[in-house]
């Protein structure tokens, strides 16, 4: 809100320097704010009672649009990469696997490590454990087991995050 749009009868007011006024009408504040040449804006609504400053407004909205635009660039979303094992994959197999692992987490991604039963594997489900020890053994340079393995229907998931 600026300006008259600000309804209280009373508001605290900061100067244009960043200095307390203290609290007052909201009709001398206004008036502080138009021989300044400047506007009156309410920035803190909810406190009792509420907080006014005076600023030049166009101004004010530009600095609050870069600091967002700011905090968003320093924001970012972690993505889960999947990477798919059977129980019967080969040395080599697995180690093309951890590679695109280490890519994905040095990326900053999670890597969700599942290894899949078909048919009859599935009787053999506990001899099958060591693929996602020995997976997560040479990633533990940088990785670390968010959540161990953990047999969810016909597979066996894992979930692995870059070391901090």
């Amino acid at each position: 809100m600026i300006n008259e749009q600000i309804r209280d009868k009373e508001v605290r007011l900061i100067g244009a320097d960043g200095a307390q006024l203290g609290v007052m009408p909201s009709r001398e504040a206004m008036r502080l704010a138009e021989e300044a040449g400047l506007d009156l804006v309410k920035i803190a609504p909810t406190a009792k009672p509420p907080v006014c400053k005076i600023v030049d407004y166009g101004k004010y909205k530009y600095e609050q649009v870069r600091k967002e635009k700011e905090a968003r660039k320093k924001q970012r979303t972690i993505e889960i990469k999947e990477i798919r094992l059977s129980p019967n994959i080969d040395t080599n197999d697995l180690n093309t696997k951890i590679a695109a692992a280490r890519k994905f987490l040095s990326k900053g991604d999670k890597v969700k490590v599942t290894l899949r039963f078909r048919g009859r594997e599935i009787a053999h489900m506990n001899n099958s454990r060591h693929i996602l020890d020995d997976f997560a053994g040479n990633l533990s340079d940088i990785a670390v087991v968010e959540k161990a393995p953990k047999v969810e229907g016909r597979s066996m998931t894992m979930f692995l995050t870059e070391k901090r």
